[in-house]
């Protein structure tokens, strides 16, 4: 390529040579526009896991059966004692049959309908003291680690709590307090938020002095809006993993309070009360039948609760994201 030089002089003068360039505000938004969404890329990559997807249908199958099951025809009564009408005997510990799905227990109880309602009964606690527990443990996680003058406080308060075994504070709230769904949830919300309220804490205090959070302090911005903008969006993986895990988790120790004695009256069903009856019985072959349906719900719960909250804390990673 060859440059051509000229002697000719440039007339700098010449209107010709410039024009105004005018405001576009289209364009100026578009310089600064990203295509970027957090919880769509969130979704995007959490559906992108085959195991989560097939894991997520068949738990949203369970509880949407669980939940209609009471209303659907020919369904029987889970407290209902079904008697023999030529012998006056109950139909006590009936194989499965085709008019006992899941056979009955042995006061001749249908253990189909037993299952259904037990699981109501489990779910609907494990998602209250999940709910329950994240919301105090993020709350009291967040103002342990962000309020400086209450670090002491709270920490000795923490120091108590935990200090003292679970299992002894869920045996005495359950012995002292008249055995009911209302006690089952208080006693599982008693301790349950510790250990979240700890990590908030502590991931807390590891980016609360970041730059961008002193310069919103300069600025005047409130605690309660750095706190809720600045810091807890950083921690949604983690909170919604040890939420998912905790209503698994909670179930498991329902099972546990109702396998010591201290769980849910007999008279309402749960899983935890399944699965106790079934544990008393299980030497009998012919009768583990009892304790092998319970414990199948129980186990598609625990291993779907959990898959679904990694993969969902997996997904919810910003690092993970396109």
């Amino acid at each position: 390529m060859s440059i051509i030089k000229t002697n000719t002089p440039v007339n700098m003068d010449d209107p010709a040579l410039f024009k105004f360039a005018e405001f576009d505000a289209e364009a100026s938004e578009r310089g600064g526009y990203s295509n970027y969404s957090y919880w769509r890329s969130t979704f995007q990559v959490f559906f992108k896991n085959r195991l989560a997807l097939f894991l997520l249908v068949v738990l949203g199958s369970l509880l949407f059966f669980t939940f209609i099951q009471p209303i659907l025809p020919g369904q029987k009564n889970p407290l209902h004692i079904h008697i023999d009408p030529l012998t006056n005997i109950q139909y006590r510990n009936l194989r499965p049959s085709a008019e006992f799905w899941f056979g009955t227990n042995s006061i001749g109880q249908d253990l189909w309908s037993r299952i259904w309602s037990g699981t109501r009964t489990s779910l609907l606690i494990g998602i209250l003291v999940g709910i329950a527990e994240m919301v105090i443990g993020i709350a009291y996680g967040a103002l342990w680690g962000y309020a400086r003058k209450l670090d002491r406080a709270m920490t000795e308060i923490y120091n108590v709590l935990n200090n003292i075994p679970t299992t002894i504070i869920l045996m005495l709230l359950a012995y002292i307090m008249k055995p009911s769904f209302k006690t089952m949830v208080i006693a599982m919300c008693a301790t349950g938020w510790i250990g979240l309220a700890r990590f908030v804490r502590n991931q807390i205090v590891i980016i609360r002095d970041r730059e961008y959070n002193l310069a919103s302090r300069c600025l005047g911005t409130p605690s309660g809006r750095i706190i809720t903008r600045n810091i807890l969006p950083y921690l949604v993986s983690v909170i919604m993993l040890k939420t998912a895990l905790s209503i698994p988790g909670t179930i498991g120790w329902e099972v546990f309070l109702t396998y010591i004695g201290l769980g849910l009256p007999i008279s309402i069903p749960s899983l935890g009360n399944l699965v106790n009856e079934g544990r008393l019985i299980m030497m009998a072959p012919e009768l583990r039948y009892q304790l092998i349906f319970p414990t199948i719900v129980v186990s598609i719960i625990t291993i779907s609760f959990y898959i679904l909250g990694n993969a969902f804390s997996d997904a919810s990673d910003p690092r993970n994201h396109v």
